[in-house]
């Protein structure tokens, strides 16, 4: 019995070794196989489609690199930088032009810039349309009309009305002026002819058909002394009496003694007025109609 365990251990003794011999030799061939065999990979189902992933192992400073192209699962050659290239891939890419006209193109060339350009143009069509037919905005440069307008008030000029009603005494209304007017700006203020045609704003105080006077400072209509509270203080000149022509009236500045009106350039055509001042909208604190009407 001892002998046969003795037998025993003796054949272990010599096959361990060779066992161990024979695992490593596999070990070896298997890792050497691994490094110098393509391996095909079967990856998931995308879209119905099965992919075959191909791997080819390539020295690049110590690192394996790889990439698939996107056309159908095809598999790209393996990108080797060239030399100096630092293995960056990176530097192969075309740098993207941020300047501004590169950027303008981008987005002119775009849906959303084409979206953008058709909103900007039909907004612009909407806001010249109401412009020229409807309400637009002035800006006060004077004190002509002081105190119901300041240096620097921007007020709303409606010009739908002018079609539909007559003018009444006592509306304000943004005018082209006269030609008499323009002449007097020229002749004998030395303005440009061109600012000679700049719009006015001024107050009707007698339409087509009225017997309008001023003395002793106060305005008379029909024989009427008017009751002006919007005036800055009684005129320091004597005017009429005269009659409003047809097609006429007779606008005059609410700050009298400082404003180049119908006193001294006569009458103004109906057809030159633009339209009626409605609302002050600037300055915030200034918002509304107080002395307009």
């Amino acid at each position: 019995m001892a002998g046969r365990t003795r037998q025993i251990h003796s054949s272990a003794s010599l096959l361990t070794p060779m066992f161990c011999g024979i695992l490593l030799m596999l070990a070896f061939f298997l890792a050497a196989d691994a490094f110098h065999t393509p391996v095909s990979q079967t990856s998931r189902r995308k879209s119905g489609i099965t992919r075959h992933l191909e791997v080819r192992p390539i020295i690049n400073y110590g690192q394996l690199v790889s990439r698939m192209s996107a056309d159908e699962g095809q598999l790209e050659e393996p990108f080797v930088p060239e030399q100096g290239g630092g293995g960056n891939n990176n530097n192969n890419k075309i740098p993207k032009d941020d300047s501004i006209g590169a950027k303008f193109q981008r987005w002119w060339n775009s849906d959303e810039g084409k979206d953008d350009v058709k909103t900007y143009f039909f907004s612009l069509a909407i806001a010249l349309l109401l412009r020229f037919t409807i309400i637009e905005p002035r800006f006060i440069p004077s004190l002509s009309m002081y105190p119901t307008f300041e240096v620097g008030d921007q007020l709303a000029v409606e010009k739908v009305t002018k079609r539909l009603r007559p003018f009444y005494r006592q509306e304000v209304v943004v005018f082209n002026p006269p030609q008499a007017f323009r002449d007097i700006m020229v002749d004998q203020y030395g303005q440009d002819a061109s600012r000679a045609k700049e719009a006015l704003i001024k107050r009707i105080v007698a339409i087509e058909g009225d017997e309008v006077e001023v003395k002793r400072g106060k305005l008379y209509v029909n024989g009427d002394q008017q009751d002006e509270p919007y005036t800055a203080e009684d005129a320091n000149y004597e005017f009429g009496p005269v009659k409003v022509p047809p097609d006429c009236v007779l606008v005059l500045g609410d700050n009298r003694n400082h404003s180049l009106d119908g006193h001294i350039w006569g009458f103004l055509p109906k057809k030159n007025v633009i339209g009626r001042a409605v609302f002050v909208y600037w300055p915030p604190w200034r918002l509304g109609n107080e002395g307009m009407y």
